[in-house]
């Protein structure tokens, strides 16, 4: 790497430094780190040739909907959570809900339900990540060569949790009815698990329409 990359690499790193630093939430900040670190391991295993070579993701592919930015500074504000945080998480509830035919704002109010956005969340039944998946329901969306981690990683999943909803969907016919499988209280006659998911969809939802008025 020449001094000039090397400069930019710094500034980089620096920038990145500053927002971890503003994180308020454990589990974020650990996303953070680790965005550090592989940034820190990328830009030292590339030469200088292979870094021209390779052009960036286009921005407006992993842009948000207006909508969801909106509730991106909803949720940042509740939640005491750097906005740059929460973003992957929201990316990954658009991303799955086209692929898999469901709502992505349900999604991101069974995130907040199951985990408030720590990705790295563990139960003591097993429940992991974003959506609080237990893995051992679930290899077969999870895929048999991933490893004991891999549900901690965002993207992953938040789409096994897509699976699964859509799944009970297929199944019992209704949102209320889906929700409860999903929550493992399908025998639950007061639905408690799938009112406070569909509670905080309507908070999300209403806090979405404002991007329309501003």
């Amino acid at each position: 790497m020449n001094s000039k990359s090397s400069i930019c690499f710094s500034s980089r790193i620096a920038r990145l430094a500053r927002r971890l630093r503003r994180f308020g939430h454990a589990g974020l900040l650990a996303v953070g780190v680790a965005s550090l670190f592989y940034l820190v391991g990328s830009g030292f295993a590339r030469t200088g040739a292979e870094t021209d070579a390779v052009p960036p993701v286009a921005e407006e592919a992993r842009t948000l909907s207006r909508e969801m930015m909106q509730v991106s500074g909803w949720l940042s504000r509740r939640y005491k959570v750097s906005a740059v945080a929460i973003e992957p998480a929201l990316r990954a509830a658009e991303d799955s809900g086209r692929r898999f035919g469901v709502d992505p704002m349900l999604l991101v109010a069974m995130m907040a339900v199951e985990s408030s956005f720590n990705p790295f969340a563990e139960s003591q039944a097993g429940a992991q990540g974003l959506m609080q998946v237990i893995p051992r329901y679930h290899m077969d969306k999870i895929g048999k060569d991933a490893g004991k981690d891999a549900l901690f990683d965002p993207e992953r999943n938040v789409r096994v949790g897509a699976q699964v909803l859509r799944e009970g969907l297929r199944r019992y016919g209704s949102l209320q009815a889906a929700l409860q499988y999903y929550g493992g209280a399908l025998d639950d006659p007061g639905a408690a698990y799938a009112n406070r998911v569909l509670a905080m969809k309507q908070r999300l939802s209403t806090a979405g329409r404002k991007a329309g008025t501003v």
